[in-house]
């Protein structure tokens, strides 16, 4: 079996010599602390073993029942934000075709997001459109009670029994939350909805092989199998007994701290393929919050080129040198097109024809990067063999693995998210929660 391709020549020549042999040692005992589990955040590493502790008992029954739940609706909407819909999300768009809601020959339903935003019209459009749909509900919530999602399943779920009646609706319902307590799961055993159970040592960004991620996946019709494969795979090629010098992970976390230690405060996730644009939107959320505290931690940022190279390229290429790229590119496409010959040349681009699209792509990624580099960007490239399921599982697992040995490096814990609260604090003061009056009565004096 292949295995992705890391590339860090391009990001090595920015570095002092011999420092990047140096970190090797370093960044292995983090590693150690995270396979011995003594290291800060030591009880949220359910996931770092998952991919080979999964078992076919266990996907069977998360086919199973998306399979029975594909075979009543037309659309699903699944409830969750931050790492509860941004796995699903990922690999749905990287693996379903681009324009999915409009295919009239889905062999599965659409899957459709809610809960992940406050915005009114967000959900009020999403209810027209559903409104005359056969559709189900996915809601995924450890407690049950996070703003965004209980917000956006209370109304949908009212939608739902107000149009198929309340026995029918909890049928059409699925729950994906704590084993033993919360509100969700406390409403899910009164009115009987089939449940899936987010493990308490699995955080939510961590969390897209589990049930969170896998169960919204199976429903789009993903083999959630090759995924988890593809996992597996870069479990044992990123595990303790393997070298550094051969050890995807290690190689990555270093050479982004270095480069972080230089001044390089600014990761820039780059993909040419616009079915990438939410596994960089996973990816934020990934490093963002394992990394961003404490005044540490480098700044996950993305682009979608060649689109952004007309907006963020100027920028990219003669701002301030405080950034690096991490491209991910996509060796073989999974389709061809072909440019055809054109008798009036105007557009002048007939020295083009016969060559595939892709090709332009490829070449248009190496001009930049070449250009990038040149201008003072550092690169860091992943090759994936081809957009599947198996390429995917390697690729999220390597960034999961790679993610808290980076925070480890950098001294902090990478598992916890204390700033996640402060604004959480001041909306419910505003809204008037129960138990925050004082606080409401603070920030209503200073800002009213």
């Amino acid at each position: 079996m292949e295995s992705i391709k890391l590339n860090i020549t391009r990001a090595l020549n920015f570095l002092p010599e011999d420092e990047y042999s140096k970190q090797m040692v370093p960044a292995m005992e983090k590693l150690k602390l995270l396979h011995e589990k003594t290291g800060a955040g030591s009880d949220f590493l359910g996931w770092l073993n998952l991919p080979s502790a999964i078992n076919d008992k266990q996907t069977r029954e998360i086919i199973a029942v998306a399979n029975e739940l594909r075979n009543e609706v037309d659309v699903v909407v699944v409830v969750g934000i931050g790492g509860s819909y941004l796995g699903a999300k990922a690999v749905i768009e990287a693996l379903n075709h681009s324009f999915d809601q409009l295919l009239t020959t889905r062999k599965a339903p659409l899957i459709m997001f809610a809960g992940q935003n406050l915005s009114q019209d967000y959900l009020s459009d999403l209810l027209e459109v559903i409104d005359d749909k056969n559709y189900g509900i996915v809601v995924i919530s450890k407690s049950g009670t996070t703003t965004e999602p209980a917000l956006a399943f209370r109304i949908l779920k009212n939608h739902l029994e107000s149009k198929i009646g309340k026995k029918q609706a909890g049928k059409r319902i699925v729950a994906i939350t704590d084993e033993k307590k919360g509100a969700l799961k406390q409403l899910a055993n009164e009115e009987g909805y089939k449940t899936f159970v987010i493990p308490d040592d699995v955080g939510g960004r961590f969390s897209v092989l589990t049930p969170v991620g896998l169960f919204p996946i199976a429903l789009a019709g993903v083999s959630i199998n090759n995924l988890i494969e593809g996992a597996r795979f870069m479990e044992k090629i990123t595990g303790l007994d393997i070298t550094p010098e051969k050890n995807p992970a290690i190689q990555y976390s270093i050479i982004r701290n270095l480069l972080y230690r230089h001044g390089r405060k600014i990761e820039i996730f780059v993909n040419y393929n616009p079915k990438l644009r939410f596994l960089a939107k996973w990816w934020k959320q990934l490093y963002g919050e394992s990394e961003g505290k404490e005044g540490k931690g480098i700044y996950p940022s993305s682009v979608d080129f060649t689109t952004d190279l007309h907006s963020m390229g100027q920028y990219i290429q003669e701002g301030e040198r405080t950034m690096f790229e991490t491209v991910v590119s996509i060796t073989k496409s999974n389709k061809q097109l072909t440019i055809p010959h054109d008798k009036t040349n105007l557009d002048k681009l007939n020295y083009l024809a016969g060559k595939s699209l892709d090709e332009v792509n490829k070449m248009a990624e190496i001009g930049t990067m070449l250009a990038h580099v040149d201008g003072g960007v550092p690169n860091i490239h992943i090759e994936i063999p081809s957009l599947n399921e198996f390429y995917l599982g390697q690729l999220i697992y390597l960034f999961e693995k790679a993610c808290p040995v980076s925070g480890y490096l950098i001294g902090i814990n990478p598992f916890n998210q204390p700033g996640v609260e402060a604004y959480k604090k001041n909306m419910f003061a505003l809204l008037g929660k129960p138990g925050f009056e004082e606080e409401s009565v603070r920030i209503r004096k200073n800002i009213f």
